[in-house]
């Protein structure tokens, strides 16, 4: 239940769409209350933008519960499809197809704790709304705007506007804005975006058929190459619901004319009703700054990226753990403020990266691989098909396996981390990049004996415990062996952050306390 506004918060996150919905659990499962400003009262389902929660966001979100609710909601079972097609209209000639993509197929791996969901936004959104309205340390104030943020000496002042126009300040240690490409909190801090404001245009569109299921075959995306009505068609559950998106089309008068297009994308008169029409263009914009000692950007305030791989909203989710655990480490006193400079550090070259995939993604749309001699009956469009079903997988794998990007990336300069156009995800163990995953014979994932905050897996690490205590660290203490997995790094130590990224990897030593305090200052840039 939405609450009263607060005179007074720890941390007031600006925005409670699924990345601030996240930040504000992140916050809560390291013991850290927060209050979320949301002008939504309900989430809407007719425009659902992100289709896929990526394996490392689950991974990220199995740690507070929420990956199981959200595959429990998802109208999409993972096994239904992992399939993308491509096709001279969704119900005609099939030219090529990819399968097990976007991290779908990764059910039990080795690699990771979690597979990728094919899961709409408002899916995801809504099952966090129920994890968070049963905890207690998250406060919700839906129904309301924050339409100011100033900056004290010490505390800062969020203006929230309620639905009947009356203003309510709340104090605030800090302000994080997760309110997306206007964000009122980008503007408080007086940063901007830099980089490609406009993009290719699309329209969404949503559309109910009964009789669309029968007439495709069974794919997550059907990429329609017909050069006179190029784009995108794909389920949204399997009830009659789904989406499109017409590449090139900068906007739809009505849903007359909506239906049309989607009758040219699947190539045949069946039925169609509109439920909603959406225009937006691709923009490839980061924030000139990420924060500063008491505001901080998160998801679409901080970054916007393109939506081809499905990399955008996890970017966000990224961000959001990213920040939290740091947040939480130093509002709870043991972890210096200088912490918080390395947020910036970490995530703004990921998105950079995410960005120039997505870009390079964007070159090979629907619009670009059509062709009139794709349409042709006989030898001549046959010819064109056999050489379209070569050329394809190769122009289009790095939007649908991009595992170097998703599992692989790492933070700081002294990374292994993996290019953002690899394919392949191989684990590396070193400082900055994500602890690589393990299952014992039982199946069970490593990353589950990982502990809320710094964990030291290894043998006779008992030293660390001590100077933990010291310190006033949280530490868990883990030898993944007498779990039944195999070693992780052999018989050196290695420090895991919350985040599960590596903070450090030595031999055993009697006096860890200079790699903690390493550890909490992140992986900042050099000065």
């Amino acid at each position: 239940m939405s609450q009263p506004v607060p005179a007074t918060a720890r941390v007031v996150i600006v925005g409670g769409g699924p990345v601030g919905l996240t930040f504000a659990l992140e916050l809560a499962y390291h013991g850290v209350a927060s209050t979320v400003i949301e002008p939504r009262t309900v989430v809407e389902h007719s425009r659902p933008r992100a289709k896929t929660t990526s394996a490392r966001s689950m991974e990220l979100l199995r740690r507070l519960g929420a990956a199981q609710e959200i595959r429990r909601r998802a109208a999409l079972p993972v096994e239904w499809s992992q399939d993308v097609r491509f096709c001279t209209t969704a119900a005609g000639t099939e030219i090529a197809r990819m399968g097990n993509v976007l991290g779908l197929d990764l059910v039990n791996s080795e690699l990771t704790s979690e597979a990728a969901q094919q899961v709409s936004q408002p899916v995801v959104e809504e099952a966090l709304r129920a994890l968070i309205e049963r905890e207690p340390l998250v406060t919700t104030v839906f129904g309301a705007h924050a339409v100011a943020v100033e900056l004290g000496q010490e505390r800062a002042r969020v203006s929230v506007q309620q639905s009947d126009g009356t203003e309510q300040l709340i104090a605030a240690d800090y302000v994080v804005g997760a309110d997306g490409s206007r964000s009122v909190v980008r503007s408080a801090m007086g940063a901007q975006y830099v980089g490609a404001p406009g993009g290719r245009p699309n329209v969404n569109i949503t559309f109910r058929s009964r009789e669309l299921a029968e007439l495709v075959p069974r794919a997550l995306h059907h990429w329609v190459l017909n050069p006179q009505a190029p784009g995108v068609v794909g389920p949204l559950d399997l009830n009659g619901t789904w989406w499109a998106i017409a590449t090139g089309v900068e906007s739809i008068a009505d849903d007359a004319e909506a239906a049309s297009v989607v009758r040219s994308l699947v190539g045949v008169d069946v039925d169609v009703e509109i439920l909603a029409t959406d225009p937006w263009q691709a923009r490839m914009l980061l924030s000139n700054s990420y924060g500063n000692a008491r505001m901080f950007l998160i998801g679409d305030a901080a970054h916007q990226n393109p939506p081809w791989g499905g990399h955008g909203f996890n970017t966000g989710l990224g961000d959001a753990v990213n920040l939290a655990w740091k947040l939480g480490a130093v509002i709870g006193g043991w972890a210096p403020p200088v912490l918080l400079k390395s947020y910036e550090a970490e995530r703004r070259p990921i998105a950079e990266q995410t960005i120039a995939l997505a870009a390079s993604n964007m070159r090979s749309l629907s619009l670009d691989l059509s062709s009139p001699e794709l349409m042709l009956r006989g030898p001549e469009g046959d010819s064109a098909r056999a050489a379209a079903a070569q050329a394809i997988p190769a122009l289009k794998r790095a939007e649908f396996h991009s595992l170097g990007l998703v599992l692989g990336y790492g933070y700081g300069p002294n990374s292994a981390a993996q290019a953002a156009t690899t394919d392949v995800y191989v684990p590396q163990l070193g400082p900055g990049n994500r602890l690589p995953h393990s299952r014992n014979q039982s199946g069970e994932s490593l990353f589950d004996l990982l502990g809320p905050e710094f964990t030291v897996l290894g043998k006779n690490v008992q030293s660390w415990g001590r100077a933990a205590t010291r310190l006033g660290i949280p530490l868990t203490l883990i030898d993944p062996t007498a779990h039944g997995f195999p070693p992780v790094a052999a018989d050196q130590v290695v420090l895991v952050r919350p985040d599960q990224h590596i903070a450090w990897v030595g031999a055993p030593t009697a006096h860890p306390e200079p790699i903690f305090e390493l550890a909490l200052r992140g992986f900042t840039t050099p000065a």
